[in-house]
């Protein structure tokens, strides 16, 4: 039996998770987890093969999850499963400690497929975003600005661009509004953009916005 945590705090697709893998005979959900602190307590505390993780979660993101694994030493396997495209947080992800980054618009039997092929000790990602990675140039000339951005500064790009305020952005992110504003500082001077506008206008002709 393949046991997993699930770490998603949008109980609707949380309750599809369970729903999908409720069908299969091999896979059970030992634990559930809506937030980034809960997810943690989770992993700690329990006995499992697989963490299903979302980036997206309240208070520690799914990125930084990933971090404190690796620094703490806790044996993980662990499945991003995301709203957020491949090409943009899968290879961080990775290099993380991920072992494999599925999109959420996945399909269930891809999911399950992939659990299984996890849990056996294989890895996954998208067999396009791996050929892309492997014969691109890597030039960081030819890389796109964002990419210069840290996991961190890449969610305050994305929440600036998508039109939150500073306020909002720091209530979600559990930080402080002079924290967000030093990150959007330091995500214009890294981009080399001036204002909002430049910064907007950048996320839509990169398509990055949701």
């Amino acid at each position: 039996m393949i046991r997993v945590i699930v770490a998603e705090d949008h109980t609707m697709f949380r309750d599809g998770l369970k729903r999908i893998l409720g069908e299969t005979l091999d896979i059970a959900i030992v634990a559930e987890a809506a937030n980034g602190r809960e997810a943690l307590k989770k992993i700690r505390d329990n006995e499992f093969d697989l963490v299903l993780l979302d980036i997206n979660l309240p208070d520690i993101n799914g990125l930084t999850i990933l971090k404190r694994l690796s620094t703490e030493k806790l044996a993980h396997k662990v499945l991003i499963l995301s709203m957020y495209p491949e090409d943009e947080y899968a290879i961080r992800a990775i290099r993380l400690g991920a072992s494999g980054y599925l999109t959420k618009d996945s399909p269930a039997d891809q999911l399950i497929a992939v659990i299984r092929r996890l849990a056996a000790g294989g890895k996954y990602v998208n067999p396009d975003l791996a050929e892309k990675f492997l014969f691109e140039p890597q030039s960081t000339l030819q890389k796109p600005l964002h990419t210069k951005l840290s996991d961190r500064e890449l969610m305050v790009f994305k929440a600036i661009a998508a039109g939150e305020s500073l306020t909002a952005i720091a209530g979600r992110l559990s930080l402080s509004v002079k924290t967000v504003s030093t990150y959007r500082t330091r995500i214009l001077e890294k981009m080399n953009i001036k204002n909002n506008a430049q910064l907007i206008r950048y996320a839509i002709n990169n398509h990055l916005l949701d």
